[in-house]
């Protein structure tokens, strides 16, 4: 293990956070909201805290190896975590405990959406800010900012987004270096905020509602400045526009990347995880939309706006609102949290197990059906005409078994907790999968739990961002061994 390389990583980018703590000063300064200074203090303590970190090893020069990449990238994860929860702690208007400030923070920069605070309406302009923005620079990962910035320092990157990137096949890169890569993602992931920002002023938001949903909504966080979400506005135009980048933002940014570098949108259709992806939400959509008019719930109109909007809101896990999903009537609470589990895909800002996992599952599974009934014959499962290597189908099934096991034992760890089951299991789901809203006790917010399952949820939610693997192989006696 190279510790004098991870603690130079860690000290630099404790630093680079500490400048995060800018905007929402300069927020307090033009609302004059008065809460300036627990954000002043964040930044110097953190700064400070990095600085001190840097100093003994900054004179140090080494490649990262893939071990020390891990640790980097959970460390990192962890203590951004801690750091980010200064400001809420600190303040007075929010006045929350250490770990109501740790999960918002977690939540935050996992891009969950969970919340454990009420009168959002009324908090100070600031710290709406805040929690916006740690949705927005969580959302596509500090670690794939930060490796367009470590070379410079002399320290390689390329273990950093072996670590942190989503999906089941690691090393796929959009350009040969991996620091055009993280540019190449930082330019798309930038443009389609500003867009959507405009659009939603466009339709009739003020300039601070319209950059914070924004940053909510392409980080695919659900972080809203009003108590109602989305619904506050209550406007048609804006649902739609929050549709389309919802759905945008769950698309792979390598699809994006490929279609603007080829001027054509045939590399969407073309792709079998995109295909599937939107199967899977216009199938979804129906069935909602369907019951909502049957039930007599809403009028057609109204079902169809709000029932494609829920649907793409949760299946994305972005979390935004314009109803409350968990009354709606029959199946459809139960249908739209486990389609979350599935999530957005690989390469997304989305959560979940991710839409590719769940393809190479299900076509893994038709391929064990054809096998009964043709024990001899040879059956490739593919992706397009790709057909997809038996390591790969290994992998996926590994973070699927190990997936289901932590959803298991953090699902008992709540019920020991107190919590009652349709409470504990949703929480759970919505916090491993990176949704935010639950079902039963945590539908609206997770203020009412107790300490030990917030806790709990805390884990769940890096667990999820790190897509599991990342924070459980630290945990292994393999790892550390020579």
């Amino acid at each position: 293990m190279h510790y004098s390389a991870i603690a130079k990583i860690l000290g630099v980018l404790l630093m680079l956070f500490s400048t995060t703590m800018i905007p929402p000063i300069v927020v307090s300064l033009i609302y004059e909201d008065g809460h300036m200074q627990p954000f002043l203090t964040a930044m110097c303590g953190i700064f400070l805290t990095g600085l001190l970190v840097w100093l003994p090893v900054f004179r140090q020069t080494s490649e990262l190896r893939i071990r020390d990449g891990f640790i980097v990238t959970v460390l990192f994860w962890v203590v951004l975590s801690l750091s980010g929860a200064v400001p809420l702690y600190l303040s007075e208007h929010p006045h929350l405990s250490l770990v109501d400030a740790i999960f918002e923070s977690v939540s935050g920069l996992t891009t969950t959406g969970a919340t454990v605070m009420t009168g959002i309406d009324i908090l100070p302009k600031s710290i709406l800010w805040y929690r916006q923005q740690l949705q927005w620079l969580g959302g596509m990962g500090i670690i794939v900012l930060a490796v367009a910035i470590l070379p410079m320092l002399g320290i390689g990157g390329m273990q950093l987004y072996r670590a942190e990137a989503p999906g089941p096949v690691k090393d796929n890169k959009l350009t040969p270096r991996i620091t055009e890569t993280a540019k190449a993602l930082w330019y798309i992931y930038v443009s389609l905020t500003a867009l959507c920002a405009l659009l939603y002023w466009w339709a009739g938001m003020d300039a601070f509602d319209a950059i914070g949903h924004s940053f909510a909504t392409i980080a695919i966080g659900g972080f809203s400045t009003h108590d109602a979400s989305i619904g506050y506005f209550n406007s048609p135009l804006i649902e739609f526009i929050c549709i389309i980048f919802m759905f945008l933002a769950g698309i792979n940014f390598a699809m994006h990347f490929f279609a603007w570098r080829r001027r054509s949108v045939l590399v969407y259709l073309k792709d079998p995880e995109f295909v599937f992806y939107s199967l899977i939400l216009i199938t979804v959509s129906v069935i909602t939309v369907g019951v909502l008019i049957g039930t007599g719930t809403y009028d057609p109109f109204t079902a169809i706006i709000r029932g494609v909007f829920e649907v793409v809101s949760i299946a994305t896990t972005t979390g935004f609102a314009t109803a409350d999903f968990a009354h709606w009537p029959h199946l459809l609470p139960f249908l739209l949290f486990v389609v979350a589990f599935i999530g957005g895909c690989a390469g997304s800002t989305g959560g979940g197990m991710k839409v590719i996992r769940v393809l190479l599952i299900f076509k893994q599974g038709m391929r064990e059906v054809k096998r009964i009934v043709h024990p001899n014959a040879v059956i490739q499962v593919k992706l397009g005409r790709k057909p997809v290597p038996d390591r790969v189908l290994e992998a996926v099934w590994g973070f699927f078994s190990v997936y289901m096991f932590m959803f298991v034992f953090m699902l008992m760890g709540l019920l020991a907790t107190g919590l009652d089951q349709v409470t504990a299991w949703s929480a759970v789901g919505a916090c491993i999968n990176n949704l935010g809203p639950g079902l039963g006790g945590v539908a609206l917010h997770y203020g009412e739990l107790n300490e030990p399952a917030k806790w709990i949820l805390c884990f769940a939610m890096l667990l999820g961002r790190l897509e599991v693997f990342t924070l459980l192989i630290l945990f292994t006696p393999a790892f550390w061994r020579r």
